[in-house]
């Protein structure tokens, strides 16, 4: 087992070091900011100094192993746009997006679970049937469109809900909240549904696929002829080897929240990392797009990492 985790670790860090690399040098080719940071209004001495100053006058290579070797310690370079650490932007964005995902992943996996269920053991039912097709536009549409529907329907139509920003947010214990105040809740209800919509389709479907072919297996006709009552043959029996597929789903969608949050965070003006990577585009701002880069790989990695070890705990076949 100890050796597993050490593999699935060292795994990990080489797909890191792939993706910084692809990503550092994608991003070397995207623009040249010394142009949006100067200006018409330069000379060549000023061109020069700049270079020097950012460090882009070096080859390629030392400057990816310098990313690198700042990264490990935290910092990620000066941002070309707003002339501060690209570490502390994070930080001030950050709270707004894993709040987003992280309520759009409950909501998703709570709701997914249960729809999946209840359109599983009620799977005769009109309220089955209706829920299935419903869920077609959930799988079906794209997101930024979900976004627009909602925006226009609750927003410009009943004036419920507000159709941008964050809202009113607290500081506690460093953190910046906007779950604690009404205009928080608010304003994250409408991004949240519209982000977690797919994936709460995906495991409604997922969980209702899988448990239909559990109770097929033999082992559940079994129990049913002990005369085992049908609550504790579907919750305890059905649904419990149910989750292997769904937690590997599971985990990885959390990791796509956090990636496509981008284009719900550029709908609705949500102020998280993702709004900061577009407006790092139209600057060419490469620290924070690099450092975004990166960021969403660690959770993409971070997350599949503990989705395998989470396979131990659950089918201990996999520990020998």
């Amino acid at each position: 087992m100890l050796s597993y985790i050490v593999n699935r670790t060292l795994q990990a860090v080489v797909v890191l070091l792939a993706v910084g690399f692809v990503a550092f040098a994608l991003f070397s080719f995207v623009g040249d900011p010394i142009d949006n940071m100067l200006g018409q209004e330069r000379s060549a001495e000023d061109v020069e100094r700049l270079k020097r100053t950012l460090g882009l006058d070096q080859p390629f290579f030392v400057q990816y192993g310098r990313f690198l070797l700042n990264a490990l310690s935290g910092d990620f370079g000066v941002s070309y746009q707003q002339g501060r650490p690209v570490a502390d932007i994070l930080l001030e964005r950050a709270p707004a997006t894993v709040e987003l995902a992280l309520v759009s992943g409950a909501f998703a996996l709570t709701l997914g679970t249960v729809l999946g269920v209840l359109t599983t053991v009620h799977r005769h039912t009109v309220a089955a049937r209706v829920v299935m097709t419903v869920s077609l536009i959930g799988v079906s549409l794209p997101t930024f469109l979900i976004g627009i529907v909602l925006m226009y329907v609750f927003s410009v139509e009943l004036d419920w809900l507000p159709s941008f920003g964050r809202g009113d947010t607290v500081t506690v214990g460093g953190w910046q909240t906007g779950l604690l105040t009404e205009s928080g809740l608010r304003a994250m209800i409408l991004p949240a549904i519209t982000l977690g919509l797919y994936q709460m389709t995906l495991i409604m479907r997922l969980v209702r696929a899988e448990m239909l072919d559990v109770l097929h297996a033999d082992y559940i006709r079994f129990a049913r002829a002990r005369g085992l009552p049908e609550r504790m043959v579907n919750f305890r029996l059905a649904l419990k080897n149910t989750l292997v597929p769904v937690i590997t789903v599971a985990g990885l969608q959390l990791g796509s929240i956090f990636a496509f949050a981008i284009v719900t965070e550029t709908v609705f003006q949500w102020p998280g990392v993702g709004l900061l990577f577009i407006n790092a585009i139209e600057f060419v701002d490469i620290p924070v797009m690099a450092a975004y880069l990166m960021l969403i790989s660690v959770m993409f990695v971070g997350i599949n990492l503990l989705v395998d070890l989470l396979y131990l705990l659950i089918d201990p076949r996999l520990r020998t």
